[in-house]
């Protein structure tokens, strides 16, 4: 269910989306729905990109338009949740969130699944402090000191958004070999990663596998991605798959789109060792070390 945590950025999101497709399923131009409102057809624009919300009353009688006025308490609520929130990020200053990447802040902590596939390394959320201080500091040689811990204060902000809140969204993770054996930092901050992980697995709604290297070649070659998945209440969200590059962060959310990726996570799932045993592979791995 969308939660009193979910993001104000988020919320304006699927406002936007949620009335952009019920017009368009009812084959309503742009201009029938602002005359509705008695309104421009820019203030639709605005309202159906997320830049503005809508008034209450626009709100309703858009929704009547759109033949669905049962709705109207439901999104009446998203709109009050999304004026009077805040995002949970908004301590850190933009050297710590690149632009690019709040909508994904937003998006992963009102998720209520997180999947995703990781090549390289661990995934962020299952991250320790020194792992991810590590990872940073090799990924970005350039950033001075605080820099680095501005951004690993950011990423364990983030677990405790996502994984310690009342209702922690199911988070699924196929995590490939060569990410366990990455030798990042020293071996025992690799190891206290390695144990952090079979920690993790003890929660209920974590679940890890791990690609062998000898699986070959597999469906995540085209690098790391993460699929959301949104609360049933926003009956028209496909969800969301994110990638980033060392430049920028990409989102997908046609659902042709997000259906590609989620196809590409299950070919991966079957290709991968079974959940149960990826224990075995963590001791393994320690014991290489």
């Amino acid at each position: 269910m969308v939660t009193s945590s979910s993001s104000p950025t988020v919320l304006k999101r699927w406002i936007a989306f949620e009335l952009r497709k019920l017009r368009e399923d009812r084959s309503i131009s742009r201009e029938e729905a602002a005359a509705a409102i008695k309104g421009s057809v820019p203030a639709i624009g605005h309202v159906e990109t997320g830049r503005s919300l809508p008034k209450p009353l626009e709100l309703e009688r858009l929704l009547e338009l759109y033949g669905v006025p049962e709705r109207a308490e439901f999104f009446l609520d998203l709109r009050l949740r999304a004026k009077k929130g805040r995002d949970w990020w908004i301590g850190f200053d933009d050297s710590a969130v690149p632009e690019y990447f709040k909508l994904f802040l937003g998006l992963e902590s009102s998720a209520v699944k997180i999947e995703s596939w990781d090549a390289i390394v661990v995934p962020g959320l299952f991250q320790t402090p020194d792992y991810a201080r590590a990872i940073i500091r090799g990924g970005r040689p350039e950033f001075p000191a605080t820099e680095v811990e501005k951004r690993v204060e950011l990423r364990m902000a983030r677990q405790d958004e996502v994984l310690d809140q009342e209702d922690a969204p199911q988070v699924w993770a196929v995590i490939s070999e060569a990410a366990l054996r990455l030798r990042v930092g020293s071996p025992a901050i690799l190891n206290a990663q390695l144990e952090h992980l079979v920690e993790l697995r003890e929660h209920p709604n974590i679940e890890m596998q791990v690609l062998p290297a000898t699986a070959g070649a597999h469906t995540g070659a085209e690098g790391a991605f993460t699929v959301l998945t949104f609360p049933n209440e926003l009956e028209h969200d496909p969800g969301c798959v994110y990638t980033e590059t060392r430049a920028k962060g990409v989102y997908y959310e046609e659902p042709a789109q997000v259906m590609l990726y989620r196809d590409a996570l299950t070919r991966l799932r079957v290709q991968a060792d079974k959940p149960e045993d990826f224990a075995r592979w963590v001791k393994q791995t320690a014991k290489d070390l």
